[in-house]
């Protein structure tokens, strides 16, 4: 699965539905989606409440699954897999930015970013080792010990960004990374986005503001489940 200019597809979907049931009727979340992302692509989905945006996301993620249709993740199908190879799946490969942070409160910064590779088995010291870089490389080397409560806004999401990247996953998620903070604080935390992103990670977010899309290279808009546009050109794109 390469693309025209040689590029890995990381993601590919291929004619995706997602369907639920609600009593007698039946809610077409995705309805045939076809679409693929490359590697270090930095990509903003978008589209009305109820579009489909977070169950796109949680079958990317791995939290769901299609009820039709193949999910390829960094070219392995992952649409029949069991809950705990989605696990592993998920452990391995995916990071998660939640607009809530998600954030242990009674542990560390350096602890709430050790915690994915609690999963892993992985030795303490190397734990250690790899939580105390993933903070360095998001500004909060000298911050490790505190506990969320001690920390910013802008700073948990940082935590939460190191967390997500301490695994070295081949995808970053992001759901509304900015979507608790203030203006300034979130051009700072999408200044750290744009800098991974130069650096070579993948990155897909959904964002329901216009200035935080406008930061990617790409956008997806969705309505009523399928893809509705999708443009490399985020100054294109209606509101």
């Amino acid at each position: 699965m390469t693309g025209a200019a040689g590029q890995h597809a990381v993601i590919e979907l291929r004619r995706v539905a997602r369907r639920y049931f609600m009593g007698d009727q039946v809610v077409n979340a995705l309805d045939g989606v076809d679409i693929r992302f490359e590697t270090n692509e930095y990509v903003a989905i978008i589209g009305a409440s109820g579009s489909g945006k977070s169950t796109l996301m949680n079958i990317i993620g791995c939290l769901d699954r299609p009820s039709e249709g193949e999910y390829w993740l960094d070219g392995q199908n992952v649409s029949d897999m069991s809950e705990s190879e989605l696990a592993h799946v998920r452990n391995r490969k995916i990071g998660f930015v939640f607009q809530s942070f998600n954030l242990l409160p009674r542990a560390s910064a350096l602890k709430n970013v050790m915690q994915p590779l609690v999963y892993r088995k992985m030795p303490r010291d190397q734990r250690l080792e790899r939580a105390q870089t993933a903070l360095e490389r998001v500004g909060l080397g000298g911050r490790v010990r505190s506990l969320p409560n001690q920390l910013s806004g802008g700073q948990r999401q940082r935590v939460a960004i190191a967390r997500a990247l301490v695994g070295e996953p081949a995808i970053l998620l992001a759901d509304e990374p900015t979507g608790n903070l203030d203006s300034r604080t979130s051009g700072e935390i999408m200044d750290l986005l744009d800098e991974l992103q130069a650096n070579g990670q993948t990155i897909i977010m959904v964002t329901h503001e216009p200035d935080i899309a406008a930061r990617c290279q790409r956008v997806v808009r969705l309505e009523d489940g399928k893809v509705e546009s999708d443009t490399h050109r985020a100054a294109e794109v209606r509101w």
